[in-house]
């Protein structure tokens, strides 16, 4: 593998994608009934005996899927976080609260004294990546929307 040397910084020169995203569930089957409830498309549901069970499902435009299920994470359940990139915060929430999840209302963050704060209202002058709302699934798994509409060069 070749890589380009720029400012003393080695830049990549093969392409890693996140693939998958693990979240830790208590209840496979209610999980799977929630994440199906809005609107996401199921990959895979495997089972190899009473230990290992494994569910793939994938958010509608993304190329980045979740999976939980029994003997794949250690982790507590409700421990995960991740965020979702969206067009329209607005339809994205009334999206969500139409199928029954309770989403926060829209808020952008400051900072104030190095403490992030959440803010109601959007982010200043509408810019993307400044504006959120937030959900949780059955186990407390937190998600944030971010709304980007205009994306930042190189990505």
């Amino acid at each position: 593998m070749s890589t380009q040397e720029q400012g003393g910084v080695k830049e990549p020169t093969v392409d890693m994608k996140i693939e998958v995203h693990i979240i830790p569930v208590a209840d496979v089957d209610r999980a799977l009934r929630f994440y199906q409830s809005l609107g996401w498309r199921l990959d895979a549901d495997f089972e190899a005996g009473p230990e290992f069970r494994i569910v793939q499902l994938t958010p509608p435009g993304s190329e980045c899927s979740i999976i939980f299920g029994r003997g794949v994470i250690s982790a507590a359940p409700g421990s995960a976080e991740g965020y979702l990139v969206v067009f329209d915060l607005d339809k994205a929430r009334a999206d969500l609260a139409g199928r029954g999840v309770e989403v926060s209302k829209i808020f952008h963050k400051v900072y104030d004294t190095g403490a992030e704060v959440r803010v109601d209202g959007r982010g200043p002058n509408g810019r993307s990546y400044a504006s959120y709302a937030s959900f949780s699934d059955p186990d407390g798994n937190g998600w944030v929307l971010q709304e980007v509409q205009e994306r930042l060069p190189g990505r």
